[in-house]
């Protein structure tokens, strides 16, 4: 038999909390920490992608990527992210470990690239419809006592064909104290990011 009806009366001990709603006592909503800033999908070849007026809200940011560039004459390409716009080579530096087939290789580099490098998005010599798949933190992006943090995995299988895919963990500095109100993405070596690429940039509350 379901409930028709339910009363108060009766309950006029003070042990007992009386209220209209059932919500009181509950614990408050507390919403996901990952909170979507802007998705950008590549409809066709595009050179740049960018997000701008970053919300200074969030602890950290998160970009996600599912990229593929046209660089020719390569299976491998990677993508470089630029602070601010800062394509200034000496103010980027970072480590990282890969492994491509069963060849595992180790790193770093100082004032090469102009942007914080991310491995490991497909080229053209890829094997087709391929695309590589990223996830990259950046950390305290609005502390403007420190240099900033990259840290990013990411990798594709190239369906089995020679060359073989790739895996990759990293991390990258920015040698800048300023916040991070805007990312400029270009890909390293080819000139576009291809048809059905896809940037999500997500805030993290921390």
């Amino acid at each position: 038999m379901g409930i028709t009806k339910m009363s108060k009366v009766g309950f006029t001990s003070a042990s007992y909390l009386k209220s209209d709603s059932f919500l009181v006592g509950n614990a408050a909503f507390s919403p996901p920490a990952y909170e979507s800033i802007e998705t950008i999908n590549i409809t066709s070849n595009t050179a740049s992608i960018t997000f701008s007026t970053i919300p200074a809200t969030f602890t950290h940011l998160q970009l996600r990527v599912l990229g593929r560039s046209d660089r020719s004459g390569s299976a491998y390409d990677a993508f470089l992210i630029r602070a601010n716009n800062d394509a200034t080579n000496a103010n980027y530096t970072y480590h990282y470990i890969e492994g491509q087939g069963t060849t595992p290789t180790a790193g770093q580099e100082n004032g090469t690239y102009s942007g914080a490098v991310i491995y490991r998005i497909p080229g053209a010599g890829a094997t087709a419809s391929i695309f590589g798949g990223t996830i990259t933190d950046i950390l305290d992006y609005r502390n403007t006592n420190k240099y900033k943090t990259l840290r990013s995995l990411g990798g594709f299988d190239n369906n089995s064909a020679s060359p073989a895919g790739d895996i990759y963990y990293g991390s990258n500095l920015w040698i800048n104290t300023a916040a991070i109100t805007s990312l400029v993405i270009v890909p390293r070596t080819g000139t576009n990011f291809v048809q059905y690429s896809s940037f999500a940039l997500y805030g993290i509350k921390g």
